[in-house]
């Protein structure tokens, strides 16, 4: 299934954008204002993750309040904006983030991407 097929949607209990390891988010950290660099680098917890992420829940406790750069609807302004300004790059960008990063933390075949898998289809 291509992503033209495709419109990304949050899941719930996934959490996989919470792990902030700068170690590993390098590409996350370079694409940053100084202003957001310093913020994001004091909510990374000793563990790498999120501060703010309650892993026995797997949701934000600031989600209504999170920063901007941690808004998936952000991410094209962040690392670039699509050549023709179709509005279905950005879906298609934050798609492939986010199988990326539940990839890494949850595996390819798990619950989790099954999930993600489901709730990015579109609806006829």
């Amino acid at each position: 299934m291509g992503c033209s097929e495709e419109r990304w949607q949050c899941i719930s209990q996934c959490g996989s954008c919470c792990r902030l390891d700068p170690g590993e988010r390098q590409d996350a950290l370079g694409a940053l204002s100084e202003s957001q660099r310093e913020l994001y680098l004091s909510m990374v917890g000793a563990d790498g993750w999120c501060i703010h992420f309650n892993s026995g829940s797997r949701s934000c406790r600031i989600y209504d309040t999170r920063p901007d750069f941690c808004r998936v609807s952000n991410l094209m302004s962040l690392f670039g904006d699509s050549p023709d300004g179709d509005p279905g790059d950005a879906d298609g960008f934050a798609i492939a983030c986010c199988k990326q990063q539940i990839r890494s933390e949850h595996g390819g075949r798990g619950r989790v991407m099954r999930r993600f898998l489901r709730a990015i289809r579109r609806q006829p």
